[in-house]
């Protein structure tokens, strides 16, 4: 650390020639390193009064700029260097995308929409720009619209496991409990081998209810916990499910299944925790409360 000619702390070496710096910017872009205070620093101490020697990498370097103020929430710079930008290509979607990111920074959010929504109107395979734009209806709260957009993303973007979850988080918000388990089947075809997969739908047709779905409920909690048999969340579904199933059983024998699933299942908890030294009463009590999903 030296201190630069006003006195203030530079975090590098203030010597490094304009070349050097453009050099740096260069390598860290090629390695997508953001490096947000050191960019600003180093563009207002050495690079900016150069900018007019950079050539055609002066854009690239004022987008790498850009970013990094908008990271520092240094305004200033990052409006100087959209205008900048602006001017030069006024139809450019990178600007909208730095646009929609200013817009982001300061709250308006309303903006930021439009901006995105300008992108896909150009370019539908924007992902990117998708993907910001459902997060910015869903952070205002217009849910419906996040759903919309996601469904339309997933047209073409069908093995983006994580959007199916984030789907099928939506769906649930909504009580839509069959949509969030058509999500989830999704998901265990792409990943057969998932617990987690297994346990998520599992406790989505517990919640729905009904003797089919408490039997797929049951089945793939089994699943679950013969892929992961520390997996306790599952074993408590079995447990759970097992138990629902053998009350309503009309068939001895089924009956009589079930009742030993659930002994089973309530033996391995038990062990688990024994293990843990933790007391399985106080535990399976807890759990039980947790087993049906819930929303706000």
């Amino acid at each position: 650390m030296r201190n630069d000619k006003t006195g203030n702390m530079a975090p590098y070496d203030v010597n490094l020639t304009w070349q050097e710096v453009r050099d740096i910017f260069r390598t860290w872009r090629e390695e997508k390193e953001r490096r947000s205070r050191e960019v600003v620093d180093m563009w207002l101490l050495t690079l900016k009064p150069m900018a007019h020697k950079l050539g055609d990498e002066r854009f690239l370097v004022l987008e790498q700029v850009c970013l990094a103020a908008l990271d520092c929430h240094n305004l200033e710079v990052a409006d100087a260097c959209m205008i900048t930008i602006g001017r030069a290509f006024p139809k450019s979607l990178r600007a909208h995308r730095l646009l929609a990111m200013r817009c982001e920074a300061v709250g308006d959010k309303e903006n930021a929409i439009f901006h995105l929504e300008y992108i896909l109107n150009e370019d539908k395979t924007n992902v990117a720009a998708r993907k910001r734009l459902i997060a910015m209806h869903k952070s205002v709260g217009n849910t419906t619209k996040a759903i919309s957009e996601l469904n339309e993303y997933l047209k073409s973007f069908m093995s983006d496991q994580e959007a199916w979850q984030e789907l099928c988080d939506l769906y649930l918000l909504h009580h839509e409990f069959s949509r969030a388990a058509f999500c989830m089947e999704e998901l265990l075809l792409s990943s057969p081998h998932n617990h987690l997969y297994h346990e998520r739908f599992a406790e989505i047709k517990y919640t729905q209810g009904g003797a089919d779905n408490m039997e797929l409920a049951k089945a793939h909690f089994c699943q679950a916990a013969k892929l992961n048999p520390n997996n306790l969340r599952a074993l408590f579904g079995v447990l759970q499910s097992a138990n629902n199933l053998a009350q309503s059983a009309k068939v001895p024998s089924k009956k009589k299944e079930y009742v030993k699933l659930s002994a089973w299942a309530s033996k391995h908890i038990q062990d688990l925790y024994q293990v843990a030294g933790e007391n399985p009463v106080s535990a399976i009590e807890s759990m039980f409360g947790q087993m049906q999903l819930t929303s706000p």
